[in-house]
């Protein structure tokens, strides 16, 4: 399989070439097109031209006619392109159908929105009117991870698309051949202008480089680390411009003295082992009423023991490898460190026996522990690590779950439905679950707090982050 550049309507070779490596196994599985400043030059040209002199920006019939069309073409192609993400990414199967499954839906949401961008007018003075229109913002530039590559990538191209922006799509090198079949799938779309979707894969970082510091890219989205973020937004400050920021969580998971341990210890389990911890809403701390705490230590510990760690194709399997070998040396170091500092081990995680020599699976920790200032309850650690707190009420719950830089999301589980919305109201978090966790959807906006990020994806609001308001002014006066 390989991976090419999509510029101004053409695939392209490069010069050079990367590996996709299977996370599994630790075997090759084809090549992506290495680009670099000269190929994301070409693309963000052929986006400015797409923009300006064809009727995309200003066709919103053509948009959703395109959408429609390419989420169908999705969905013929959806068993085969979850197999893929499957492979390149390493997530079980069930959950790359979930993430495929999910895209299409956000295709079609977006698709339905494109014919959707309401301004309004307002008489001012009599005769003077002042209308206000919602205009595509241009050019907008998408780097996009590799932990869920397909529906990270639809949530914003979607509505850039929807929008009446152009793009220039930066896959992560680990996901390039995914997410080129995506793109292939829309490419395939007649009625798609050349230059309107481009894709310029990387083995370094002078394409988001590009993307991030050049006057002709107006939007800038990016889902990733804070740490990528700080300096995304540092490089983009000259050019002014917009920016769509993702920067990770720390979810803290809430259980109050009525629930259920024994139910509700394999939800967050699995909340916590979702993309084997890689996603960045992933359950990572569980603060447990201290009538409960005991029992949640053995439900908790039970649960995640259970999970199998196997192949993502394999039948039976809960939790896949991390995403790369170094990847996963980086977590493991981590979680052993964890574990000296931890009050207490729970269950002790690590590489996983008899797996093959290049593959990148760790197994679950749980620790316990009550100093909330702890580098592995502040920082977040991508891989499947959770730690477990005790708390004595609600305000300590509260002052325990927001003492973190982040805010992207948490959830609340309790059967008080007033203590449900009174906590949830109180948590610094864009989203917070009551009784669940991991719940995403194209039609709710998700976005982070304090350093989890700026701007919103899905929804509606997400249109925001790719459009303009302008105002015109006009007095025509009134029949005297």
């Amino acid at each position: 399989m390989e991976a090419q550049l999509l510029i101004n309507g053409r695939w392209l070779p490069a010069r050079s070439h990367g590996t996709c490596i299977n996370p599994a196994t630790g075997a090759a599985i084809g090549t992506y097109a290495d680009g670099g400043e000269a190929e994301a030059q070409a693309a963000i040209s052929a986006a400015r031209a797409a923009f300006e002199t064809t009727g995309w920006a200003q066709s919103p019939r053509l948009r959703q006619q395109v959408m429609l069309k390419w989420a169908d073409e999705l969905e013929r192609r959806a068993d085969e392109l979850a197999r893929l993400l499957t492979l390149e990414n390493g997530k079980v199967l069930g959950q790359s159908r979930g993430e495929v499954g999910g895209a299409i839906s956000e295709v079609r949401y977006y698709a339905g929105l494109a014919r959707h961008m309401p301004g309004h007018v307002l008489e001012v003075e009599p005769g003077v009117f002042s209308t206000m229109l919602k205009e595509p913002a241009g050019v907008a530039g998408l780097i996009i991870p590799w932990n869920a590559p397909v529906v990270l990538l639809i949530r914003a191209l979607t509505p850039a698309l929807a929008a009446g922006c152009t793009v220039v799509i930066k896959p992560a090198p680990q996901t390039a051949l995914i997410t080129a079949a995506v793109i292939a799938a829309l490419h395939d779309v007649p009625g798609l202008p050349p230059g309107v979707v481009n894709l310029v894969s990387e083995s370094g970082h002078a394409v988001a480089q590009a993307l991030v510091t050049s006057p002709e890219v107006e939007v800038l989205s990016f889902t990733g680390s804070n740490a990528t973020g700080a300096r995304i937004m540092a490089a983009a400050a000259p050019t002014m411009k917009k920016l769509s920021l993702e920067l990770g969580g720390k979810s803290a998971c809430l259980v109050f003295d009525d629930v259920d341990v024994e139910r509700v210890a394999p939800q967050l389990a699995a909340a916590a082992t979702i993309i084997s911890g890689q996603q960045c809403t992933a359950a990572r701390r569980v603060l447990v009423h201290a009538a409960r705490y005991e029992a949640m230590k053995g439900a908790l510990t039970r649960a995640l023991a259970a999970l199998v760690v196997a192949p993502g194709d394999q039948v039976g399997a809960h939790v896949g490898p991390l995403i790369d070998l170094a990847s996963c040396e980086r977590v493991d170091a981590l979680i052993r460190r964890a574990m000296d500092e931890a009050d207490e081990v729970l269950l002790r995680g690590g590489r996983l026996a008899g797996a093959p020599a290049g593959s990148s699976f760790l197994t679950p920790t749980l620790v316990a522990h009550q100093d909330s200032s702890a580098f592995f309850v502040q920082e977040e650690i991508f891989g499947p690590l959770l730690v477990l707190e005790r708390f004595e009420d609600e305000k300590e719950a509260v002052q325990r779950a927001n003492h973190s830089e982040y805010g992207l999301s948490a959830s609340v589980w309790t059967h008080d439905g007033a203590r449900s919305l009174r906590v949830a109201r109180a948590l610094r978090n864009g989203t917070v679950w009551i009784n669940d966790h991991n719940k995403l959807f194209a039609e709710a906006e998700t976005g982070g707090y304090r350093r989890s990020g700026i701007g919103r994806l899905h929804g509606f609001d997400a249109l925001i982050d790719f459009t303009e308001i302008k105002h015109i002014y006009q007095s025509v006066g009134v029949v005297s």
